[in-house]
């Protein structure tokens, strides 16, 4: 094998092996911190650029509430349950340099909206057969009835929190 194809498959392996290492940390915070780095812009432009940085948050899936059996229906209620699921709405973290607009003790601005949390269950269905449990008084046979179906509808439930703000210095 080749000296640059040992050195490169050493760099893939490093750089997954980091990426596994700093996933796991983020995977129990419940969200994934997004730096953007800008700081070779402001090198560049020899000048005072924004601050950015995110936070994305990981889905969680929860278990569905199962089928309800309901006397006097042949299929279950909630024939395809609804799906919880938490997550969380992204947040943002962001400064950016204002030069003295609102006066001289006013040099930025900056957004903050830390991530919160969303919780949501999804559509489901019910459903019932055009046949009704077997009575005794026709011999044990089901009897017709109109078919019956209906959606679940989705929720989601969430508060969210931002702060706008300016200030002296960066």
């Amino acid at each position: 094998m080749k000296s640059t194809t040992r050195g490169t498959l050493a760099a893939v392996v490093t750089g997954i092996a980091a990426t596994v290492a700093s996933a796991a940390p983020a995977a129990a915070a419940g969200t994934v911190p997004v730096p953007v780095p800008l700081g070779g812009v402001s090198t560049a432009l020899d000048m005072e650029v924004p601050t950015l940085a995110a936070e994305l948050p990981l889905p969680k899936p929860g278990a569905p509430d199962g089928p309800r059996y309901v006397t006097g229906r042949l299929l279950p209620a909630r024939t395809l349950p609804q799906l919880p699921v938490s997550t969380g709405l992204p947040g943002v973290d962001a400064r950016s340099p204002l030069p003295h607009v609102l006066g001289d003790g006013f040099d930025h601005i900056g957004v903050d909206a830390p991530a919160t949390d969303l919780r949501a269950l999804a559509p489901g269905l019910s459903v019932d057969a055009p046949l009704t449990a077997p009575r005794a008084d026709n011999f044990g046979l089901p009897g017709t009835k109109i078919p019956q179906a209906g959606v679940l509808a989705p929720v989601l439930q969430t508060a969210t929190d931002a702060n706008l703000g300016t200030g002296p210095g960066l």
